[in-house]
């Protein structure tokens, strides 16, 4: 699965650089959703959006399974587990330390897709709200 990864990857990239394929959506693209606290725009819903599709049309029948195979396994490992292990550490902290306040910054990734961190919080009973770029807080 690795070695399957890392040449879909590398053939990504390089048709990228030829210009026979284009990412959809571009970084300021994100950054604007983000910043608007549109979390549920059609970008972040993609949990692929946080690692590279390896199920395309152009793959031999004989790799469709080692594609979805790694994909699931990128998606559980990378994304679902981590954002678990994030959201836990989160309301440990709380947890540890009632009344005091906390300020958590996370990468636009981890509130991307399904089992967000914020979908953690949120099945612990947290309230989670978005602060938009230059409020104050």
């Amino acid at each position: 699965q690795v070695v399957f990864a890392l040449n879909q990857t590398l053939l990504q990239q390089e048709r990228l650089r030829a210009g026979s394929v284009q990412i959809p959506y571009t970084t300021e693209d994100l950054i604007k959703h983000y910043n608007c606290g549109d979390l549920s725009s059609i970008i972040f819903n993609h949990d692929t959006s946080q690692v590279p599709n390896f199920i395309n049309a152009t793959l031999p029948a004989c790799e469709h399974i080692t594609a979805q195979e790694t994909d699931s396994y990128f998606r559980q490992e990378l994304i679902y587990k981590r954002n678990e292990r994030m959201g836990r550490r989160v309301k440990d902290l709380l947890e540890e330390h009632p009344g005091k306040s906390f300020f958590f910054a996370f990468g636009a990734g981890h509130f991307m897709g399904n089992n967000t961190v914020i979908d953690v919080l949120r099945r612990e009973g947290y309230e989670v709200e978005h602060t938009p770029a230059g409020q104050a807080i």
